[in-house]
């Protein structure tokens, strides 16, 4: 199974921000709250799609955006506790790991056993994302790694 780029690029923000409301929280002495243009500079990503991926998990509840001068994102006591399968199925959405009811549909769909295996492996890899949250994916080594994403530089 193969996540979408969307979903990738969210898990990441969530990352971000977890290791950025920790370092905030007292571990660096930092007061300000990443803006959505640095979390994508940090994950090396065009702001436009950082922007888009920070207004879902806005209305996941994951994510808070505040704007003006002491604005920018941090994660939600509920994104940081969030189970990751729940992420991923949210961001991904319920559907078919294969289209049988495409246009035109699978001439096996009736008696196909293919179909039920493929859902019985996505409700496994699921399953498996289920019992770790945000914040333990965060711990070391990563989250060091996480707090040391800069901005890329500008190019010449």
């Amino acid at each position: 199974m193969r996540m979408t780029a969307s979903t990738d690029l969210a898990l990441r923000v969530v990352m971000r921000l977890a290791v950025a409301d920790g370092d905030r929280n007292g571990d660096s002495g930092a007061t300000s709250m990443p803006t959505t243009r640095e979390v994508a500079d940090a994950v090396a990503v065009p702001y436009t799609h950082a922007a888009k991926v920070v207004t879902r998990l806005q209305h996941l509840g994951v994510v808070e955006a505040r704007r003006g001068r002491n604005g920018g994102l941090t994660l939600t006591e509920a994104g940081r506790s969030s189970s990751v399968g729940w992420l991923v199925r949210e961001l991904e959405g319920v559907r078919d790991v294969v289209g049988c009811e495409d246009d035109p549909p699978c001439p096996l769909r009736s008696a196909c056993r293919l179909r039920s295996l493929l859902r019985k492996a996505q409700e496994a890899f699921y399953s498996t994302l289920d019992p770790v949250t945000v914040e333990d994916l965060v711990g070391s080594p990563t989250g060091p790694v996480l707090l040391g994403l800069a901005a890329r530089p500008a190019a010449s």
